[in-house]
C-alpha cells in the first residue's frame, strides 16, 4: 500500500503508546536505546500506574497521559504515528480513529475480532493513505528468517507439504488462555486467531501462495468443571490436592516466579505481596477447572494451497515445550527446525547441513524481532526505503484462514 502523501518530514518521529501494558513496555524499549529516531509524545492506558509509569521514563508531559483514547484523539495531539497494544476487543475502534485522524498505526496482532473489522481497517487505511502494520513477529525472528531465505533460493526445490507444531506449553496456556486475558472469545478472539494468527501469517509468507481449501478440527476437552479432580478447590491457595496438580498457580507465580512479568509492583509493595492478592482475589488464582474460559485447549488446522502445497498446523498445550517446530518436504530436500536450530538434508547429493541460532533466540524480545518491528515501522513513517513485510493487506490474508478455520470448527468439531 503507499502512504507517500502522509509521510512526516520531521527526523524524530512521534510516537503514542496506546495501552501501557506488558506488550508495550517491550517496544518502548526500542525508544530508550534510540532516542534520537523517535519520541513518545502522549500515552493512554486506564491504568494511572501503568500509564505514570511509561511516562516518567519516557518524558511524556503529564497532559498528555490520558485514561481513556477517546480524550486522546479529542485533543488532536500532533504525533505521526500510535501503536496499539490494548486487549483484542479494543484494537478494532482506537486503531479506526486513528486512521481517520491520518495517523499511521502499528497494531499488535490479531487485527481485531471479526472478518468483517479487519476488512474494514484494511479499506479505511487505503481511503485516508497511513500505514496500518501488524506486529507479526514470526516475519523478523532469525531462525524463521533464515528458513524463508532458504526456501526462496530454491535449495529445497518445490515445497510439497508442510508440517508444523505450535508448543504452547502448560504454563503459557494456563496463564494466558485459561485464567488470562485471552481465556474467552467474546473478550479476545478464537485461540487459533489469537495464538497463531501470525503462524499462519509466517506459512502464507513462506509458501507465497493463497489457502484454496482448509479444515479444522478442536474442543474445550480438559479444562472443564466436570474434570476437577477430587479435592480441589476455586482456588489454588484453598486446594487440598494443589501439590500434586501440574498447572497450580501457587506453584507457577509464587514457588517456581515464572510467567510474572504482567504483575504491576506499586511503590511500597513486594513481588510476592501482589502475588499473593492475586492469588487470593484475582483472575489469576484460580483453579484452571472452575474457570470463566470457552476457548479451545487443542487444534489443528489443514490447509491446501492454490499451488497445490499442503500445510498441517497443530497447536498444543499439553507440552513442556513452548516453541515452534517446523518440517518442510520439498522436491530436492527437506528442512526441519525447533526454532533454535535448523536442519537441511538434501537428496543429491545427499548432505546434511546445519545451522545453529540458540545464541540469538536467546536475546530479549524473540531474539531481537521485536526491535526489528519498531525500527521498520519508524523507517517507514519517515519515508526510508524498508521492507516492512507485514502490511495490512498481507496481514488480512492470515486473518481471514483463522477466521474461516474457526467457522469450519464450531460446524464439525
Amino acid at each position: 500500500m503507499s502512504a507517500t502523501s502522509n509521510i512526516t518530514t520531521h527526523n524524530i518521529v512521534r510516537l503514542v503508546a496506546i495501552g501501557a501494558g506488558n506488550r508495550m513496555r517491550t517496544y518502548m524499549h526500542y525508544l530508550e536505546e534510540h532516542p534520537e529516531e523517535a519520541q513518545l509524545v502522549a500515552v493512554v492506558d486506564p491504568a494511572q500506574f501503568r500509564r505514570n509509569r511509561m511516562g516518567d521514563k519516557l518524558g511524556v508531559p503529564m497532559h498528555r497521559r490520558y485514561a481513556d483514547y477517546s480524550a486522546f484523539f479529542k485533543d488532536k495531539v500532533e504525533a505521526d504515528a500510535v501503536i496499539i497494544c490494548t486487549p483484542d476487543d479494543q484494537h478494532y475502534r482506537p486503531c479506526m480513529q486513528a486512521i481517520r485522524n491520518g495517523y499511521h498505526v502499528l497494531l499488535e496482532k490479531p487485527i481485531a475480532q471479526t472478518r468483517q473489522q479487519c476488512e474494514r481497517i484494511c479499506q479505511a487505511a487505503h481511503r485516508h493513505h497511513v500505514i496500518v502494520s501488524i506486529c507479526h513477529v514470526l516475519r523478523y525472528h532469525p531462525t524463521f528468517l533464515k528458513i524463508k531465505q532458504i526456501v526462496d533460493s530454491g535449495e529445497l526445490g518445490q515445497i510439497i507439504s508442510v508440517n508444523y507444531t505450535e508448543g504452547v506449553g502448560l504454563d503459557r496456556a494456563t496463564h494466558s488462555y485459561v485464567r488470562g486475558s485471552w481465556r474467552r472469545k467474546e473478550t479476545s478472539n478464537s485461540m487459533l486467531l489469537a495464538k497463531c494468527c501470525h503462524d499462519v501469517d509466517y506459512l502464507l509468507w513462506l509458501t507465497e501462495s493463497p489457502c484454496r481449501h482448509l479444515a479444522s478440527y478442536g474442543t474445550l476437552r480438559w479444562f472443564r468443571s466436570a474434570n476437577a479432580p477430587k479435592g480441589s478447590a476455586l482456588r489454588c491457595l484453598d486446594c487440598q490436592v494443589e501439590d500434586k496438580c501440574p498447572y497450580s498457580a501457587k506453584d507457577l507465580y509464587l514457588r517456581r516466579h515464572e510467567w510474572i512479568r504482567n504483575f504491576d509492583v506499586p511503590d511500597g509493595k513486594s513481588l510476592d505481596e501482589v502475588i499473593i492478592e492475586e492469588l487470593k482475589h484475582g483472575p489469576l488464582g484460580r483453579c484452571v477447572y472452575h474457570c470463566d474460559n470457552d476457548v479451545v485447549d487443542h487444534q489443528v488446522l489443514l490447509m491446501q494451497l492454490e499451488n497445490e502445497t499442503t500445510i498441517t498446523l497443530s497447536m498444543d498445550i499439553y507440552t513442556l515445550q513452548d516453541h515452534r517446530q517446523i518440517t518442510l518436504h520439498g522436491t530436492h530436500g527437506e528442512l526441519s527446525s525447533d526454532e533454535s536450530t535448523i536442519s537441511i538434508t538434501t537428496f543429491r547429493p545427499r548432505k546434511t547441513v546445519s545451522y545453529d541460532f540458540t545464541d540469538l533466540v536467546r536475546q530479549p524480545y524473540h531474539g531481537g524481532a521485536d526491535m526489528h518491528i519498531i525500527s521498520d515501522f519508524i523507517k517507514a513513517v519517515r519515508g526510508e526505503e524498508t521492507h516492512l513485510p507485514s502490511l495490512i493487506d498481507d496481514a488480512l490474508k492470515s486473518h481471514i484462514v483463522c477466521f474461516e478455520a474457526e467457522r469450519y470448527r464450531q460446524k464439525y468439531s
